[in-house]
């Protein structure tokens, strides 16, 4: 039977303090008050002092009113019946359905043992050029999409969520627009793909500590699946709301702020989560594709920041376009080589070119005359963007390669390409 407390000692926005004891971290409990019953989680322990975040606000609550602890940690169901489901960050359903309260986990748990993980092996294959050719998508990859607010990132994961060759799609919102949200959905049902994806979305309007539950709740069901031989992508937007949500239970909480005001435990609370990524040994795998909004397109803001030193590479997305250069899958190369013999030098030749055609572009920007290799550039700078940059481009990985020969034969001859000539003789279009 567990205790029942009955004096709140402090309230601060929506944290309540209490004295107790034989409590534990992310516990929760629940508060009685005139307004009916209240669900809260443990956020910090200090001394006998125990912090919980009540989840609908601290409206209504008084010093006097109830609190009792459950004795577990926040869960989620990892019944088959969550596919096809919309819930909110505490696993409360969305889509007006029953409940789903079969084959509860605990959230949050440790990542998984190194000696259950193999190195990744795996394409992920999305359909989209930039990724497929040359940043290449990997089972068990963690890798975020750096870009700034306004930019198209979202409708770019709801295309990968549509067209990733894996299992199980589990998306995280977090801090998203209502129009977002609605758009999400609407997207995946639209297309077919909602039936194998699972949504667990926080709005703006929902309480902040909601918005860290999402990625836990996310990881832990995508461990379930895995565990159980399925390759699952987890979708998360917007690390940078997270990170936020993080920074302004901090100041609720008077802790000392770090770089910026975060808290000085960013980098390990962002790891915890990107570290769930995983290829296990005799089951699945999980995948981690994010997105952190830079502020001020500053790379070196603390969120982008502590995310490059976890994660294996990024995708830099602007204009609505996947930037080249900047961009980085650092598990490629586990892949690519595997794929078709003629990968990597696509890769590197047509990467190569696109670098000569911007320098290009400033030389005739400053009035320079161009020479005849320089129109060639020109060319084939437009053809590149057009053919391979444009995220409205849909084509198989085979198809993609075939479309960069025929691009090198629009602009260049075979010996002006720099390929080797056992794939000029194989490859380069007749």
């Amino acid at each position: 039977m567990r205790k029942v407390y009955h004096r709140i000692i402090q309230m601060a926005g929506n944290v309540i303090t209490i004295e107790a004891d034989n409590v534990s971290y992310n516990e929760l409990a629940e508060v009685h008050s005139a307004s009916g019953v209240s669900l809260a989680q443990v956020i910090r322990l200090q001394d006998e002092k125990v912090f919980l975040q009540v989840f609908a606000g601290s409206r209504g609550i008084s010093t006097g009113d109830q609190v009792r602890f459950l004795g577990r940690a926040m869960q989620v169901s990892s019944s088959e019946n969550m596919l096809g489901r919309i819930f909110n960050g505490r696993g409360i359903p969305r889509d007006g359905r029953p409940d789903v309260n079969d084959k509860l986990i605990e959230i949050g748990g440790p990542s998984v043992n190194p000696a259950k993980r193999i190195i990744p092996k795996n394409m992920i294959r999305t359909g989209i050029p930039m990724i497929d050719v040359f940043n290449t998508l990997v089972e068990s990859q963690k890798i975020p999409i750096f870009s700034i607010a306004g930019e198209s990132y979202n409708a770019l994961l709801a295309r990968i969520a549509l067209q990733a060759e894996v299992d199980v799609i589990i998306l995280g919102g977090m801090g998203l627009k209502y129009d977002d949200y609605l758009y999400f959905r609407n997207t995946l049902e639209e297309k077919g793909a909602l039936s194998r994806s699972v949504m667990f979305i926080h709005t703006a309007s929902d309480p902040v500590v909601e918005c860290l539950l999402v990625p836990d709740m996310s990881l832990a069901l995508a461990e379930a699946y895995a565990l159980e031989g399925k390759r699952v992508l987890v979708l998360l937007t917007d690390m940078t709301n997270f990170a936020d949500a993080m920074k302004e239970i901090a100041i609720t909480m008077e802790q000392i702020p770090s770089n910026r005001g975060y808290p000085g435990d960013l980098y390990s609370q962002l790891a915890s989560r990107y570290e769930k990524a995983v290829d296990f040994d005799s089951a699945g795998s999980i995948t981690i594709l994010t997105v952190t909004t830079m502020p001020g397109d500053d790379v070196t803001h603390p969120i982008p920041d502590n995310t490059g030193y976890i994660t294996e590479g990024q995708f830099y997305l602007r204009g609505g376009r996947i930037e080249p250069f900047g961009s980085l899958s650092r598990l490629k190369q586990n892949v690519n080589s595997n794929t078709r013999s003629d990968h990597r030098s696509i890769m590197d030749t047509m990467i190569r070119l696109y670098a000569d055609y911007k320098e290009t572009m400033e030389k005739q920007s400053m009035g320079f005359q161009m020479s005849k290799w320089d129109h060639k550039l020109l060319k084939y700078g437009k053809l590149f963007e057009s053919r391979m940059m444009d995220l409205s481009v849909n084509i198989p990985l085979e198809e993609a390669l075939d479309l960069g020969w025929k691009t090198l034969a629009e602009c260049f001859e075979p010996a002006e390409s720099g390929i080797k000539t056992e794939l000029l003789n194989q490859y380069w279009p007749k």
